[in-house]
């Protein structure tokens, strides 16, 4: 189980994060582009995935993760309390890294 707290740090740990609100919802964006949301009230989040990466989540692990209104763009929930802290950064990673800049990626990448 993932607590709002966690996801928070976990969002706010991507290079160049920071945190906006989007619809009411706290949002995490680089660059100004959301790559997730938090919805408080219902315990999940929503990650802005690639539809490959969306498809292999949801058949993988259904409880964990499921469709939206949006997941045609890959926007895919995250049920916080069926999803591991490790799972989750992996999660956050992933559509962090789906947003982006191609630049500020190469930086990151050289890092590492």
């Amino acid at each position: 189980m993932v607590t709002l707290a966690q996801a928070r740090k976990v969002a706010l740990s991507m290079p160049h994060a920071e945190e906006r609100e989007h619809q009411d919802h706290p949002d995490f964006r680089v660059n100004g582009k959301i790559f997730a949301t938090l919805w408080p009230d219902k315990s999940m989040a929503v990650a802005k995935l690639t539809l490959a990466d969306q498809a292999a989540l949801i058949q993988m692990d259904p409880d964990a993760f499921s469709l939206n209104a949006w997941s045609h763009q890959g926007a895919t929930t995250v049920h916080l309390k069926h999803i591991t802290l490790k799972q989750f950064r992996k999660v956050i990673q992933a559509a962090w890294r789906n947003v982006a800049p191609k630049r500020l990626l190469a930086s990151v990448d050289n890092e590492s």
